[in-house]
Parts: C-alpha cells; sequence; structure tokens
C-alpha cells in the first residue's frame, strides 16, 4: 500500500514538474548590431502576463499561449504567432529613439536623457545604411559638427570652433584615448578601423572633467562592436568611379562563456601621377568577451592599422574654380602604422558596487613628407626646402574607476584614477627641393643634415570624481571634478636652436576641471538641461619644444554654458532638441602661416564661441524619415595680436556661420530590404584670414545612397556630390595668397555583401 502511495506522489510530480517547465524560451536580439537586449517586456497576449528579458536577452514565459508581443523603449515593437516553444527574436531600432543607451556620459551605460550635455549618437543603422568610405560621412550627421575630409581619411575638425587643426579634440575607442595627451596629431582618426564600430559618441564642449584634458571642443567615442550570442558575419567588395576599391570583413560567434568578434577592412586608391592621390590602408580588430560568471568579465581588445596616402595639398585660385584638381607636389606623403592593446576586468561586487580595471599599451608612428613644410627657397624660384619627420610614441597606462550606487540618498558616486607613461620620439630630416616653372615641386634630395632629433618623457596622471543625485524622482543633478597633471622630460639630442629646438627642459602643466549640471524630466518626452563645465589643453610636445629657442606656449583653458532641451511630437514621431553654449578661451592655441610658408602654432590670448545647435528627427509614417540638425554660431577674437598686428574684435578665420547636414529616407513597406536617402551637406560663408579681408561663400553639396537586402545578399549604390559642385572643404588667405582645399567631385560607388549566420 505505501509503495502504491509512493508511486502516486512520484508520477503526480512528475506530472507537476513536466507542466511547470512547459513554456515559450526565448532570446531577444537587437537587428542592426546582433547584440542581447535586456529589460525587453514579452507580453503573453493569450493570458495577459508579462515578463523582462535579462542581460543576455533570454526570458521564459511560463505556460502555453498563442502569441505574443515584445517591446522595448527605442524600439519598433513586434506581435508574433507562437510556432515552438524557442524562439530568437529580433527588434528594430525606431528611428526617432529618445532613449539611446550611451556610455560617454558617465563611463557607464546610461540612458541619453540622463546626461546634462550635448551629445550625439551615430547608431549602427546609420553605419549600416551610409555605408561610409570616411568617417566624415558619418561624423557630419551630428548637429554642429563638421569633420573636414582632406583627402583619403585625413581630416581635421570642427565642434563649436573654427575648422582647424589644433589639439581641442579628444578621440576615444571604447572612453580610451587613442592617442597620448600631449601628442595631438589632427589625422588621429586614420587610427580607427571604422568596419568594426558598433555606434559613435558625440560630446559636445567640454567634457575634460570626466575624460581630460583636450576634450574641449567636444570628445568622440568610438564603440567597437561587441560579440554576438550566434555565429554571424559579413564579407563585402566595393569600387568607385575615381580609382577606390575595398573590402571589409568580420565575423563572431559566442562559445559558452568566450565572444570573439573580428572584422576589418582594407582599401586602395590608384590615380594619375598629376592627381597624386594614391593611398592605402589595412585595419584590422580582434575583440573577446569572457565571461567569468554573471558578475565578472574581461573584455579585451586589440587594433592594428597601415596606412600611407600621397599628400595633395592645397590649389590656387585659378585651378579650383576651372576643377583642375592637379597636385602641386609629386613626393609627398603620410604613413601611419598603429597597434592598440587593452584588457578590462568588470566586477559587479553587488548591485551596488561596480569596479572597471583597465590596462593598454599603444603604438603610434606617423612619417611623412609633409607639403605644409615646405618654403621656397628666397632669390631662386627653382628651390625650395623641406623635410622628412616620423613622430612615434609607446604607451603604458591603466585606468581604474568604482562607481557606488548610495540608495538611501538616491545618489550614485563615481570615482576613478589614470595614469600614462609615453616616451615619444621625433626625427626630422632636412631635404632640398626642386620646383618646376608651372610652380610643382617635382622632386627632392635628402642628406645627412638633421633638422630636429629629440624625445620627450610624457607621464600623465590623473584623478576624477563625480556624483549623481536625484533629490525628486524628476530631477538630476551632476557635480564633478577632475584634477590632471602633465610632465613633460625633454632630451633634446642636437644642440638647442632656431630649427633644432629648445635646450633640455622638465615642464609640467597641470589644471583642476569642475563641472555641474543637472537634467529635469517634465513627463511626456520632455526634458531639459543646464551645464558649466572647463575645459584644459596642454601645449603639443611638437609646437612647445620643436623650433623654439626657448618654450613659449601656455595651456589653454576653457569655461563652457550651456542650457539646452528635448522633446517628442506627433505622437513620439518626431523627436527635437537644442542647445544654446556660451564657449569662453583664454590662451588658445590658433595656427598661424609665418612669412616663409610655414606654420606655427601660438596663443591667442582671449576667445568667444556661441551658438545654438538643433537637432530635428520626423517620421510622419513609418516608411518616410526626415533628419536635419545643424548650428549658428559665432567666433570672435577678444584679445588678440599677432605678428604685431591687433585682431581683437574679428572673427576667427575659418569659422563658419552655420553648419547644416539633413537627410530624407525612404524604406517602403512594401518592399522589404530597399532604401534610398537623399542626404545635404551646407557650410556658411567665413573670413579664410584673421585680418578679415577675405570671404569664402561656403557650399551646399548633395549625396543620394540606395540599397537593397535580400535573405543573405545586399548591393548598393552611393552617388557623392550629386551635382558635381565645386566646394572646398577649407579655405585659408595668407601673404602666400588663397589656398583651397577641394572637396571631393561626383563619385560613384557601387559594392557587394553576403551576410551568414542567424537572421
Amino acid at each position: 500500500m505505501n509503495k502504491r502511495i509512493g508511486l502516486t506522489v512520484w508520477l503526480l510530480m512528475a506530472i507537476s514538474m513536466a507542466f511547470s517547465q512547459e513554456g515559450i524560451k526565448g532570446k531577444i536580439i537587437d537587428a542592426a548590431t546582433n547584440q542581447s537586449l535586456q529589460g525587453a517586456t514579452i507580453k503573453d497576449l493569450q493570458n495577459q502576463t508579462n515578463i523582462i528579458s535579462d542581460q543576455n536577452g533570454n526570458f521564459l514565459l511560463p505556460g502555453k499561449t498563442d502569441s505574443i508581443e515584445i517591446s522595448s523603449i527605442g524600439y519598433h515593437s513586434r506581435k508574433l504567432a507562437v510556432t515552438n516553444r524557442e524562439m530568437v527574436i529580433f527588434l528594430t531600432p525606431s528611428f526617432s529613439n529618445l532613449n539611446e543607451i550611451i556610455v560617454s556620459g558617465s563611463r557607464e551605460v546610461q540612458i541619453r536623457t540622463e546626461v546634462p550635455v550635448a551629445i550625439n549618437v551615430i547608431s549602427k543603422t546609420q553605419i549600416i545604411d551610409t555605408k561610409a568610405t570616411r568617417l566624415d560621412m558619418l561624423i557630419n550627421k551630428v548637429p554642429g559638427v563638421f569633420m573636414v575630409d582632406l583627402g583619403n581619411e585625413q581630416h581635421s575638425m570642427s565642434v563649436r570652433q573654427p575648422l582647424g587643426y589644433n589639439n581641442l579634440f579628444l578621440y576615444l575607442e571604447d572612453g580610451i584615448p587613442i592617442r597620448t595627451v600631449g601628442d595631438f596629431n589632427h589625422n588621429a582618426l586614420i587610427e580607427i578601423n571604422q568596419a568594426s564600430l558598433q555606434r559613435i559618441e558625440v560630446i559636445k564642449g567640454p567634457a575634460s572633467s570626466l575624460f581630460g584634458s583636450e576634450a574641449v571642443g567636444g570628445a568622440l567615442n568610438f564603440i567597437t562592436q561587441t560579440p554576438s550570442p550566434f555565429f554571424s558575419g559579413k564579407i563585402q567588395a566595393e569600387a568607385g568611379s575615381r580609382g577606390y576599391k575595398r573590402t571589409d570583413f568580420n565575423f563572431s560567434n559566442t562559445y559558452k562563456k568566450l565572444g570573439i568578434y573580428a572584422g576589418g577592412y582594407y582599401a586602395d586608391q590608384n590615380q594619375s601621377v598629376a592627381e597624386h592621390n594614391n593611398f592605402n590602408k589595412t585595419a584590422l580588430t580582434l575583440r573577446a568577451d569572457y565571461a567569468f560568471n554573471s558578475k565578472t568579465k574581461l573584455v579585451t581588445v586589440a587594433d592594428y592599422i597601415k596606412y600611407k596616402t600621397d599628400q595633395i595639398g592645397g590649389l590656387d585660385s585659378a585651378h579650383f574654380y576651372d576643377k583642375d584638381y592637379q597636385s602641386f607636389y609629386r613626393f609627398t606623403y603620410r604613413k601611419v602604422d598603429a597597434f592598440r592593446l587593452r584588457s578590462t576586468l568588470s566586477k559587479d561586487w553587488n548591485i551596488n558596487n561596480k569596479t572597471n580595471f583597465t590596462l593598454f599599451y599603444r603604438h603610434s608612428s606617423i612619417g611623412q613628407n609633409p607639403f605644409y613644410s615646405i618654403s621656397n627657397v628666397a632669390g631662386n624660384p627653382s628651390k625650395a626646402k623641406g623635410q622628412i619627420n616620423d613622430d612615434a610614441f609607446r604607451s603604458y597606462g591603466a585606468l581604474v574607476q568604482h562607481s557606488k550606487k548610495i540608495k538611501s540618498i538616491n545618489a550614485k558616486w563615481i570615482t576613478g584614477v589614470s595614469v600614462d607613461y609615453s616616451p615619444a620620439t621625433y626625427l626630422a630630416q632636412f631635404i632640398n627641393i626642386d620646383k618646376n616653372s608651372n610652380g610643382v615641386y617635382y622632386q627632392y634630395q635628402s642628406n645627412d643634415s638633421i633638422l630636429t632629433d629629440y624625445k620627450v618623457k610624457l607621464l600623465n596622471s590623473a584623478v576624477y570624481t563625480q556624483i549623481e543625485y536625484n533629490p525628486v524622482n524628476k530631477l538630476r543633478i551632476v557635480a564633478a571634478a577632475r584634477y590632471d597633471r602633465c610632465d613633460y622630460k625633454f632630451d633634446n639630442h642636437l644642440p638647442p636652436g632656431a630649427y633644432t629646438g629648445a635646450p633640455d627642459a622638465t615642464n609640467h602643466f597641470d589644471h583642476f576641471t569642475p563641472k555641474l549640471g543637472f537634467t529635469y524630466d517634465f513627463g511626456n518626452y520632455k526634458g531639459m538641461y543646464v551645464n558649466y563645465s572647463v575645459g584644459f589643453a596642454p601645449p603639443n610636445i611638437t609646437d612647445l619644444y620643436r623650433g623654439v629657442q626657448v618654450p613659449t606656449l601656455k595651456p589653454s583653458s576653457y569655461n563652457n554654458y550651456e542650457i539646452g532641451g528635448w522633446f517628442a511630437f506627433a505622437g513620439t514621431k518626431g523627436y527635437a532638441e537644442a542647445s544654446l553654449y556660451k564657449l569662453d578661451g583664454k590662451n588658445e592655441i590658433v595656427s598661424v602661416r609665418l612669412l616663409d610658408g610655414s606654420y606655427q602654432n601660438q596663443n591667442a590670448g582671449i576667445t568667444s564661441h556661441k551658438g545654438i545647435e538643433l537637432n530635428i528627427k520626423y517620421a510622419p509614417v513609418e516608411d518616410v524619415m526626415f533628419r536635419i540638425g545643424g548650428t549658428v554660431a559665432q567666433h570672435k577674437y577678444v584679445d588678440y595680436i599677432q605678428q604685431g598686428k591687433d585682431f581683437s574684435g574679428n572673427e576667427m578665420a575659418q569659422s563658419p556661420a552655420y553648419i547644416m547636414n539633413g537627410e530624407i529616407t525612404y524604406k517602403p513597406g512594401y518592399l522589404k530590404g530597399f532604401r534610398v536617402a537623399i542626404e545635404c551637406q551646407s557650410l556658411g560663408s567665413y573670413y579664410t584670414d584673421p585680418q578679415n579681408t577675405s570671404k569664402y561663400n561656403g557650399f551646399t553639396m548633395f549625396n543620394a545612397r540606395m540599397g537593397y537586402a535580400f535573405k543573405s545578399f545586399e548591393t548598393w549604390i552611393n552617388c557623392i556630390n550629386l551635382t558635381d559642385e565645386n566646394y572646398a572643404v577649407t579655405v585659408e588667405k595668407s601673404a602666400f595668397g588663397t589656398s583651397y582645399r577641394p572637396g571631393q567631385l561626383r563619385t560613384i560607388n557601387v559594392g557587394v555583401a553576403y551576410h551568414f549566420g542567424q537572421k
């Protein structure tokens, strides 16, 4: 009898367990990034119950149901019939996303609207649809930003600053600067692998309180692609009408606790000798994420870049307006070899405490025969002089950050410390140059004459802290402070002089940078922020020591005041944000062209930068999307004397009155996978010299893009400069005349890709 009772109980328990295990298992995936979505809501439409996906995107819906609805903030919702017990569900990001997830606000994941700064995100969807061959094709979609295309991925930047080359912008990869502070290069983004990007976050205005010096005009944070939870990948090939060719690849998978991503591209361009515009680039990224357990994770990323390009230089007005883009140079070049390696160990001690510990190594070498160092020999029109140089450094660094939630006062405290030791070298060799009767510098001869040979031991150290406090539910106050110290130990291997540089010296620059701001959520997708922040930029080592007998440059400092807000309209079909800023600079470093034609950086006393930025997105119907953004700004010298001339009160040279970028995209529902877009880029007029004697009228140009994805295949055609506009990306007037850096003439690129893995 007892055996029968026991058997009956056992059978009932087994049946109960079987029923309890019956349910719907699934994983929620971001369709653009192939990343797991945490916090998505899964609704059982039959039984009217809800559950939330976990940190790995997984969910288990108990019981039986015939249909479910999946929703997540910033994504299009989906209703699905349940056809099996295990499902992989992809959600597509919405066009007007008010709650984009970012990491640049505090080095930790948070919602965009919680951060009291002007910040914009280039999403993975935008990256996929744009099929950019250069980063400026993506960056210039950010309101108020203009990344100047200097040809073949060379560039300069303008974010709340004039078009320029100075160390006022900080470029990061996953929150770590890609170059060491003190050895800035305006072409630093050559060292980014475009094929490995998950998204780009752009902070406008000073971000020195968190990321350190040089984050004055803004900080650009390039987020690398994280591994996919399943096997996926892509291979693609592309060719253009002006000799451009490129092939990309990536693949990714997760094996139990280890996720792997590898991606890269090779680009090559060949044009005529007279155009002097060839280049090639290899870029590779390898990332490995290892989860020891649910609370401990190690992320390691390695980047390799090898690049070489001809330097085309500028054109005079006659050649520019005749669309004769033949270069005045036949031998100038730039080459880059870069390698970065970093590992970050993240530990969640409990729900309130988290620590990140990062070790990193960087190596970069930029060798060049630069056109801008060429100067004519007085009295001999067929001769000139120049140099071949190499600027290199190695970095060994660490960053530790700890965050703590203080629930008793509804606050979060973040603090960190960083150290970066970067020995750097610079070697420049004198060359004699021959110039023909057409003004073309066509050959050079090198000798054993060394212009510059030095080593600098750079040590950058910093400590920072930030507290986020919610006194009431809708109000968030953020206060931050950072102390930076930059130590330079300069060792000149040559006797000091006007060409060889300063004598051996030890210098240091330090600065305290506070920040105070708040955000307020009015509800119904409306909010505002106010922010006061400070920016700081020490002199670059090449400007401080090279070609001077005594170091004279001073560090630059900036005070920034801004207010902004955002709101949704048309039932969240539209989104608008605006910011108003005033940035006051002291000892701002500006580039000055000397009488011999070469360039030198100098301090500019006091400067003023103020403007308004606006961004509007609107999708009146699901198939059509509008986007327009830009800035109206004024940049002035308040107190500035250059070579004995007083420019106080003048507008700063290369300061466009406005910058605008807009786009219309059509993705018809009746033809899934098809897209077509028209983009407009416009730049207002500006003075081309600090004397304010000459103006460039700016330009307006259009790009068109069309693509179609069917099953595993994708094809596209892009037309850059649709109307073949003759425009210049930057124009400069000096005693040598006016120099135009031409924009890209009409170019058509076509490509095809094959995607493999789970769809």
